[in-house]
């Protein structure tokens, strides 16, 4: 490689770096070489067995590219769908690519970086595509581009190259990017020719099981001849998983390998078929071995899983021909490294909360110093300031609850299962699962010891008095908590002379103090009405079943959400009386809208009750748990786009204060009858029903106070944050005022002191992006990196999916799948399909037919609602929005918590019929 090495740094000096070697490609060379040439850049640098080779840099594309004049067909393409439309476009630009000659130097330097691969003498070599948006650690592309194996010869090399340029512009590679989300424009590719070997068996290597999610798990497929039979999924392989620590071949099952693909001495590869070879494995048990170790080196280098493609050659010699991320895996916190017979377990606090996308950093320390306020409450150590408790866990920007002390505990078992049995269903039964594992062992239970704690918690807020003041007078539990706020708004005031340094230290202060505080004083009410509800259904036994007792928790008072979604109702009705606003409206999209409210150019009773429904609810939005995301004040294009949903609703009848309002009498007629059905057994049975059901009715309606007010918080907390974000922008420590987000309080103190933060924001900003597209986030991860409910047995069937029951009735009707309500339409009448649900979906609510959610229990957000609106409800439906699509007819029932899917038919479909 040394006459390669001298033409490159020839190059560096000035000309065009047409060709890169191995050694001289890295990461920090992506944008030159691909993410399939900075992994085997890396790899060759930290000393693995790499067949030598080089990379035919982008530069040369982008010459080639600019040509053939790309740049209008790209810019063509269209941006969803269109799949007619991409595949004329895709053809022409490959045919424009295929035709267009290579200027003699880019020419030239591909030649003497090939010939020096064999020493001045043609060899055969692998030529592989390597995109720049590939082999990434949130999308792998594999497959998406062509490769060529066992190439020999200039001409032929060249060929090759320039097959490989226009592979990226195949229909197959084109949708890919479009579904991921990446510019078309943006992207560009590099070719890898490498030296091939003389294969004598070869395949793939996982250094985690992909199927599991289990760390410390190589599984290898393996067959004789060249890989690519393995890859294509050509033939049936050898399959052996290995436990990296110990070397055990844990599992090994012989494949009939009946394909063989070899390489040819002319060039080019014969694929042989062959007879069943499944009794010999064509690996030995040391080979597998050494395989698992040279894998486990890759994950050590790179620091994550890797897939990676692997050969022995004759003479018996390991080599590495590929390696990119695992991207399906979900990654572990660095706290899970942990010896293979001890075992943690992480519950997810974003299901927990609803919340399915990633959390800004400052979310998440401002989340750790709410932990902290809880901890301290308890007496506990609350830990460093920076870092909080030590049971919650962040793992790519979400929040894990590290629950191994509670689940090794008899009392801290019962009282998760309590929990989450009505609050995340589908995790409550993961846990039971987990309860026999023998790396769970039940340790000896000091239970006065956490008696004691909770005591001392109770007593510090005040439970026993709050709880029975509700009970007895729930109209001054009501005021009482109205005037929480007010209270907590004037300890939360900065003087307009604070520092940026104070109003940092105020509002971390504030959360370490007073958060747990807004729970602690709110929560009892709720929870006396909750206990209430449950007393009346033992006094009632077999005289009212579980739809009878739902119905009396329809059109709830008092609940500050259903009240946001009516006054927003309310709006509708206003602006539908005025036809050339309706007008207006619907001939406007919501951005556009949002952009005409900022400039106070909306017709007047528009602007007016937009307006007045901020000032009140403003402070609100979705995922509005996180510090670092704007509130409805900041940007209502959510709130106009579910205005613009509410004014297509045609049916009188349905109209969502009708539906309430008959919810509400409903439940007053079934508390009647059933306080009759139990004075019918005695009167003091029938007093005490009464009493209970009136409770509830007064009471649990206040299930969503609690975060109402620490939203609005939250909000205030952004208020007085503003100006800190200012001062970093005007100091050219951050480039926006958001970005002040994307920092801990203790890096916004560093900021101030003038540490230039733009290219951390940057990266983690980068990755957040990349994170909001994760469809697949565990509800309960385990430190081995296995995923528990991936070992729950579903009931659902090809027509049928099940769930836990949340709100009884049952309707047939289209689906429409939403992963963001930011946006998102929904016809009047429409099932609701989501990955979960917080405050900020539920205007969505009042116009859907029915509510079916992959997270969530029977008291969760969604569910609550649902109730009081009136409409069915399903929760924890494994694969929900993956299993159901958009457009397709299907029957829920809410009382046994079953979906049947009875048609397959999509919106597309039905459209094209």
């Amino acid at each position: 490689m040394s006459s390669l090495r001298r033409s490159t740094r020839a190059q560096d000096r000035g000309t065009t770096p047409w060709v890169l070697s191995f050694e001289e490609a890295g990461h920090n060379e992506l944008a030159r070489v691909g993410g399939k040439g900075a992994n085997l850049g890396e790899l060759t640098r930290a000393g693995l067995p790499v067949p030598p080779g080089f990379c035919v840099t982008t530069e040369a594309y982008t010459q080639i590219a600019e040509k053939a004049n790309l740049t209008s067909l790209i810019a063509a393409l269209p941006k969803e769908g269109g799949q007619a439309d991409i595949a004329k476009i895709t053809a022409t630009i490959r045919k424009r690519l295929l035709d267009t000659s290579l200027p003699s130097d880019l020419a030239a330097s591909v030649r003497a970086a090939y010939l020096s691969l064999g020493n001045g003498i043609p060899c055969a070599v692998a030529v592989r595509s390597s995109a720049t948006a590939e082999d990434l650690p949130f999308a792998s592309f594999a497959g998406q581009q062509d490769t060529y194996l066992n190439i020999l010869g200039e001409e032929a090399l060249l060929d090759a190259v320039r097959r490989c340029w226009a592979s990226l512009w195949t229909e197959r590679a084109v949708s890919y990017r479009l579904s991921n989300q990446i510019d078309q424009s943006s992207v560009s590719l590099s070719v890898v020719v490498q030296r091939m070997i003389d294969v004598a068996v070869a395949g793939v290597l996982f250094t985690a099981n992909p199927l599991t999610g289990k760390r410390r798990q190589a599984v290898i497929d393996a067959n004789p001849g060249l890989g690519e039979a393995v890859v294509s999924g050509a033939v049936n392989p050898d399959h052996f998983v290995v436990n990296t620590s110990s070397g055990e071949i844990i599992e090994r099952r012989l494949g009939d390998k009946r394909i063989l693909i070899r390489a040819l001495p002319d060039g080019g590869t014969q694929r042989i078929e062959r007879e069943d070879q499944s009794k010999q494995a064509c690996l030995t048990d040391e080979q597998v071995r050494a395989l698992a170790r040279l894998g486990a080196q890759v994950e050590e280098h790179y620091q994550a899983p890797q897939d990676t493609e692997w050969a022995i050659d004759a003479a018996g010699k390991l080599w590495l021909t590929q390696a990119r991320p695992i991207t399906t895996l979900y990654p572990l916190p660095p706290s899970a490294l942990l010896p293979d017979n001890v075992l943690h377990v992480y519950l997810s606090a974003n299901a927990l909360q609803g919340v399915y996308q990633p959390f800004t950093p400052m979310g998440i320390a401002l989340y750790r110093h709410f932990a902290a306020s809880g901890v301290r409450l308890a007496g506990f150590d609350p830990g460093p300031r920076e870092s909080g408790p030590g049971f919650l866990i962040e793992a790519n920007m979400r929040l894990f609850i590290d629950i191994t002390t509670a689940l090794r505990n008899p009392l801290g078992r019962r009282l998760l299962s309590a929990i989450l049995s009505i609050g995340e269903t589908r995790s409550a039964e993961i846990l039971k699962t987990l309860m026999i594992d023998p790396r769970l062992p039940v340790a000896t239970s000091r239970r006065w010891n956490f008696i004691r704690r909770a005591l001392l918690a109770t007593i510090r807020l005040h439970l026993p008095q709050n709880l029975l003041q509700a009970l007895i007078s729930p109209q001054a539990a009501r005021q009482r908590v109205r005037e929480l706020y007010p209270k907590l708004q004037q300890e939360l005031t900065a003087s307009s002379q604070a520092s940026s340094v104070e109003r940092l230290d105020l509002v971390e202060n504030f959360a370490v103090q007073r958060l747990a505080y807004i729970i602690g004083s709110i929560a009892p009410v709720m929870a006396s009405g909750s206990l209430c509800f449950a007393l009346a259904g033992k006094l009632l036994g077999n005289l009212a079943d579980a739809d009878e007792r739902q119905t009396v928790l329809r059109g709830l008072p008092f609940n500050p959400t259903t009240e946001m979604d009516l006054m927003l109702w309310n709006i509708a009705k206003k602006i539908a009386a005025e036809q050339d606003v309706v007008t207006f409206m619907l001939e406007h999209s919501a951005k556009q809208l949002s952009a005409a409210y900022q400039q106070h150019t909306l017709p007047p009773i528009v602007q007016q009750s937009l307006s007045e429904f901020l000032q009140t609810y403003g402070h609100r939005g979705v995922a509005e748990i996180d510090l670092g995301l704007p509130r409805w004040s900041d940007d209502p294009t959510h709130i106009l786009g579910v205005l613009l949903n509410y004014l297509r609703l045609k049916e009188p009848d349905q109209a969502p204060d009708v539906l309430f309002t008959h919810g509400a009498q409903q439940a007053e007629a079934m508390v009647h009858e059933l306080t009759r059905r139990a004075t019918k057994r005695n009167w003091l049975r029938g007093w005490l029903v009464n009493f209970c059901l009136r409770r509830t009715r007064n009471l649990v309606g206040m299930r969503e106070s609690h975060k109402f007010y620490v939203v609005k918080i939250i909000a205030r907390m952004r208020d007085i944050l503003h100006p800190v974000a200012l001062e970093l922008v005007n100091n050219g420590c951050l480039e926006q005022t958001d970005d002040l987000y994307f920092l801990s309080f203790q890096e916004a103190r560093a900021a101030l002191k003038g540490k230039d933060m733009r290219d951390l924001v940057r990266e983690r900003r980068a990755t957040y992006e990349q994170e909001l597209h994760r469809r697949h986030v565990p509800h309960i991860l385990l430190s081995d990196g296995s995923e528990p409910s991936t070992m729950v047995a579903t009931k659902n069937g090809d027509k049928i999916l099940h769930g836990t029951p949340a709100s009884a009735g049952r309707i047939t009707a289209k689906a429409r799948v939403i992963r963001d309500p930011v946006g998102a339409h929904l016809e009047p009448g429409e099932i609701l399909i989501a990955p979960s649900t917080d405050p900020g979906w539920t205007p969505l609510f009042l116009t859907a037919g029915a509510l079916i959610m992959e997270m969530g229990g029977s008291m969760s957000h969604g569910a609550v609602v649902a109730r009081e609106y009136g409409i069915p409800a399903v929760v924890g439906v494994i694969g929900a929005t993956e299993r159901i699509q958009t457009g397709q007819i299907i029957s829920v029932d809410g009382s046994t918590g079953s979906i049947i899917l009875q048609e397959q038919e999509t919106e597309m479909a039905a459209a094209m019929s």
